[in-house]
This record gives structure tokens, C-alpha cells and sequence, in this order.
């Protein structure tokens, strides 16, 4: 993923910042404990769509 594109994007529920889960292919938001899906290189920024965070995988 292009790390210019992550410096812009933020969690669409609390506007906050985003850690990059290389391995997970995912966009982690801390703060909701939410999960964003990235398929084929593009992250799917819908909350719907995010998963939840287990206590285990909260960094």
C-alpha cells in the first residue's frame, strides 16, 4: 500500500489515525478497535465492512 495514501486516510467512524497490518492486509483503527479491509491494494474504508478487534490484537 502506498504510504502516502496512509498518511492521508482515517478511520471514517472517529477521524483518527490508522497502523497498517501488513500481514492482515488490513488498516487498524486503535480507537474503535475496527479492522478495514484492503483488497487488491485498496482499502475498503466502510464500516460495515471493518471488523472488530479481539483483546489480543489491540497494539
Amino acid at each position: 500500500m502506498d504510504k502516502r495514501l496512509l498518511e492521508i486516510l482515517v478511520c471514517p467512524l472517529c477521524k483518527g489515525s490508522l497502523q497498517l497490518a501488513e500481514d492482515k492486509q488490513e488498516l487498524i483503527c486503535n480507537l474503535d478497535r475496527l479492522a478495514y479491509p484492503i483488497q487488491n491494494d485498496i482499502p475498503v474504508m466502510l464500516i460495515d465492512e471493518a471488523r472488530t478487534l479481539t483483546a489480543e490484537e489491540i497494539r
